[in-house]
């Protein structure tokens, strides 16, 4: 069965045995999906005349010449070629959706902040008009760095399509469930879920169930790969297999449109008189995923001392300099901890890395005051943070037995740039004034003695 049609109206391939519906297995795999029966070519890439009168057309996320394990492209098969999806362009202003550089100079980047939830409003907000962008690090015309956003969305984009030249995006939904309608096909999130979106991607946001809040990930850089397990081996983490690639969907739609495009930090609006989405067949390995964080294993101390929080690294996009990342994306659910003789909350540090965390339900054990569900904190590079007083006095004195970190969620965008508040997280964000305060209550315990004063 190929006239497989969406609540959203596409046609979508059949799905393949063996998947969950909807989608295909693997995280970099070479896929092929056709909506059509006999849609995609067999045996070469760009045939003379293509099935269907549809155009051939490659979408590469890549130089050409990238080594062979980095090289990403993907052939489509569409109705019409990418070149009628565009006409003239028109500068459009996104107010709340920066890039960097966005240095402004009364705004002071360094310290440690943390927001409580940014609240939803009465106002009708699409996927772009609902972008509130936190931070900015490095540049985005140089292909390197992020931007953190967060997304309040209560609207559905109508005859409305978006696609970023500066980086792919990774969703980190906390709240409502969203539909991407992309020209690869269709993706559902919800929480516990993630989503990476290519750059060049075109796709159109619904909102499943509203309203909806999350987070977003913009990186600049090299795409996001699995990070190296190393001594680890070759299980546990996140497993390629977990991630879920759509089947083709397109629709065949003459309707006015509008396509928004982001690039170099700057947004455009075209107009055309259909739908973008029209990709019958694809095969490649440049495409969307989702990834349900549930199916994220942990690895963790089992005798003694706690692990740097680099062995919950769930994706990574590297940089120029070997083992320091553009970004790391580290997810902190629920584990055991068991590890004898040690302080097994976070340690106090400070290092070379930018840590933007995001809530996404329950207590995070370093902070369990403050930091709720939806919330956001910022340690800068070389900014010393830590456990409260709290924390540490119930993590020093506890009796250390077996203990499972249940009903918790929360993440990590992890950068080797510092990052820059923008507008609206200095002055528009509920930033709590007193995050600082935290450590107040923390006294010296030194007394000469080495038992130390613990009371």
């Amino acid at each position: 069965m190929y006239d497989e049609t969406t609540t959203s109206g596409l046609i979508r391939a059949a799905t393949p045995v063996g998947t969950r519906a909807g989608y295909m297995p693997g995280f970099g795999n070479d896929f092929e999906t056709e909506a059509l029966p006999g849609a995609l070519p067999q045996g070469r890439n760009s045939p003379q005349r293509c099935a269907y009168g549809l155009y051939g057309e490659q979408l590469s996320g890549t130089a050409f010449t990238a080594p062979q394990h980095r090289n990403e492209r993907t052939w489509c098969y569409r109705i019409r070629p990418s070149v009628k999806h565009v006409g003239r362009f028109v500068r459009i202003d996104m107010a709340h959706w920066k890039s960097a550089p966005n240095v402004i100079p009364d705004v002071t980047s360094l310290g440690q902040y943390r927001w409580d939830p940014v609240p939803h409003s009465d106002e009708a907000l699409t996927w772009v008009t609902g972008m509130r962008t936190m931070t900015t690090a490095g540049d985005a015309g140089a292909q390197s760095g992020m931007a953190a956003h967060v997304y309040l969305v209560t609207a559905s984009m109508q005859d409305e399509y978006f696609f970023s030249a500066d980086g792919e995006l990774l969703v980190v939904p906390q709240e409502g469930r969203l539909r991407f309608c992309t020209e690869l096909g269709v993706i559902d999130v919800e929480p516990k879920e993630i989503a990476i979106l290519p750059r060049g991607l075109v796709y159109r946001v619904e909102v499943i169930d509203g309203p909806a809040r999350g987070f977003v990930c913009e990186n600049y850089g090299q795409k996001f790969e699995l990070p190296g397990r190393g001594p680890i081996g070759a299980n546990c983490m996140a497993n390629r297999r977990d991630f879920k690639t759509p089947v083709a969907a397109f629709e065949d739609r003459d309707a006015p449109s509008r396509v928004i495009v982001k690039w170099a930090g700057e947004f455009h609006a075209t107009e055309i008189g259909h739908s973008p989405l029209d990709v019958v067949a694809w095969h490649g390995n440049y495409a969307p995923c989702k990834y349900d964080m549930r199916d994220y294993c942990p690895i963790g101390a089992i005798l003694f001392d706690h692990p740097d929080p680099s062995i919950f690294t769930v994706l990574t996009a590297p940089s120029g300099v070997e083992g320091t990342a553009n970004i790391d994306f580290v997810l902190f659910r629920e584990r055991w901890m068991s590890m004898e003789n040690t302080f097994r909350p976070p340690w106090y540090h400070k290092n070379v890395m930018s840590e933007l965390m995001g809530n996404i339900y329950g207590e995070y054990d370093a902070k369990p005051k403050g930091f709720v569900p939806g919330g956001i904190s910022l340690h800068n590079c070389m900014l010393p943070h830590g456990p409260d007083n709290d924390a540490f006095m119930k993590a020093s004195l506890a009796e250390l037995q077996p203990e499972k970190l249940d009903e918790t969620m929360s993440f990590m965008f992890e950068t080797r740039f510092p990052q820059r508040l923008t507008e609206f997280a200095a002055r528009t964000a509920p930033l709590q004034d007193d995050y600082v305060e935290c450590w107040s209550s923390l006294r010296k315990r030194f007394t000469g003695a080495p038992e130390g004063d613990w009371s």
